[in-house]
Formats: C-alpha cells, structure tokens, sequence
C-alpha cells in the first residue's frame, strides 16, 4: 500500500514567467495529508486558493491554466509533473502572481528544488487512479488513451510531428519513474514554432519567451540557447506535459496511456474523463 507524501522542507523558485513576462517568486510548501494539491494567490486579498484539478481548468492555450475561489494560476502544468512524478500528494504552492516563473523552459528545477526540499511520508493511503477500462479521447489529428496494464505504473507511449522539425516524426516510450523522469524528461525544454509567434504575441502570451526558456522551429532547423539534450526533446516535452495535466485528475496515476499529436486541451480532457470514470467506481 502506497503512503501520502509532502515535502519535507519548502522549496522556492524565482524568475522571469513565459507568458506575461514579469518577475515572479513560487513557494512549494508541505501540508498536510488528504490535502491534496492547491495552489494560492498570496498577491491577492484574503490569498484564496485554488485546487489543482482537471474540473477547475478554464484555459488551455499554450499551457494549462486553472481557476476558483477568486484564484487563478497559469502554466501548472511543470509544477504538476514535478510533484507527480516526485509522488508527492499534498502541497501548496504560494504564487505572487498569475504564473510560474518558466525557469528553462523544462521541469528540471522543479523537479531538483522539490528533491533538495526532501519528502515526508504521511500516514494515510495514497489515492490512486487505475482505469478500470480504456478510456479514449479522439480529438480528431490528436488521440488520447489510457489503458489498464499489468505492471502498477505509468507508462506513456507517445508520437509527435511538426512541420519544420528537422527529426520528424518523434517517438517515445517511457515508465514514469522518479529516476526515469528525472533523467528522461523533466530536462526537456518547451518549443514554438517561429510561425506561431505573431499570433501568440497577438493574444498576449509569450511576453517572457525567449532562448533562455524555449527552443523555436523554423525553416527546418531548430533554434535554441544550447544544443539540444536530445533529437527527440520535443517528444519528451510532450510527455512532461501529459504526467503534469493527468495529475489533474487529482490522483497519482497508473496506467498505459498512448498519445498522438498531444496537446493540453486533449490532456485535459482525458484527465476530466478519468475523473468521471473515478467516480462511478
């Protein structure tokens, strides 16, 4: 039987955020079991919170932003891979303002700074969401699915492809362990393509985007600060982005889920279809 965990310590970052470009300082802190994990608005009055769960997401544009209870937070979906894969259930998160700071565009630091902090085991039995039967989410050129397996673990096939992409199509499969991740893929850095840039801008995302934090597509060639950690990075972003939006479900989760051509607003949505399927249970 798995036990609940929190942090033992608080882990703090500060830096430069993706999309509205200001400077911004979070805090992971412990909390206590069946808490579950929330993140709070300190900026705000009153400092109200919101849990992170897949009921709670209002926009998926270009990352996964949640809200309620007069708190809302974008860009979870890093912080969410974090704590899922480092197991940690209970947590809250204080943010001084709407968004994470990006970092290096990955989950390496999260990742790393939840680690330095230590875990504390708690008590109480973990919850944990296993599909009792496939569940699909057809998105037409994105498929989503999450399939009972035999092993008790998370398991992500994925495949990508971007036109422009100098390594088209990407594959990979991979176990979402803590060392897996941390090795695999919390290091892979977001990416953008060059031609989507004027419109991001437009709808007023992307202001903090820059080669520190992003890897840019563009005329069959990849653009970034440092080389590429790997030909396949893009394809291990996506499945960074896939452990962090099912924790959404508000469960550590075991299961096989294959995905083509991922996305947040299909992440999502097989979170909230695993929620509904938890329910019945």
């Amino acid at each position: 039987m798995e036990k609940q965990q929190t942090l033992r310590g608080r882990a703090v970052y500060s830096g430069i955020t993706l999309h509205t470009g200001v400077r911004a300082t979070l805090r992971i802190n412990p909390a206590p079991e069946n808490t579950g994990i929330w993140f709070r608005r300190v900026d705000v009055a009153g400092a109200p919170s919101v849990r992170a769960v897949a009921s709670n997401v209002v926009d998926v544009r270009r990352g996964t932003t949640i809200s309620g209870n007069g708190a809302t937070v974008a860009t979870v979906e890093h912080i969410m891979a974090s704590l899922h894969a480092c197991g940690v259930d209970n947590a809250v998160v204080d943010m001084d303002g709407p968004e994470p700071p990006i970092l290096d565009g990955s989950a390496r630091e999260f990742f790393a700074g939840i680690m330095d902090a230590g875990l504390d085991e708690q008590p109480a039995e973990a919850a944990v969401f296993r599909p009792s039967a496939p569940i699909h989410v057809n998105g037409g050129h994105t498929q989503m699915i999450i399939s009972p397996q035999p092993e008790d673990s998370l398991r992500v096939f994925c495949t990508t492809s971007f036109a422009g992409c100098p390594f088209d199509p990407q594959f990979l499969e991979v176990e979402i362990t803590r060392e897996n991740f941390e090795k695999e893929i919390a290091p892979a850095r977001t990416f953008v393509a060059f031609s989507d840039l004027r419109q991001l801008l437009a709808m007023g995302l992307v202001r903090g985007g820059s080669l520190d934090n992003a890897a840019i597509l563009h005329g069959g060639a990849i653009f970034s600060k440092e080389k590429l950690l790997w030909q396949n990075e893009i394809v291990r972003h996506k499945i960074l982005d896939i452990v962090g939006d099912l924790f959404l479900c508000g469960k550590r989760v075991r299961g096989c889920v294959v995905a083509v051509k991922p996305g947040h607003p299909r992440n999502v949505e097989l979170a909230m279809a695993m929620m509904a399927q938890d329910a019945k249970s």
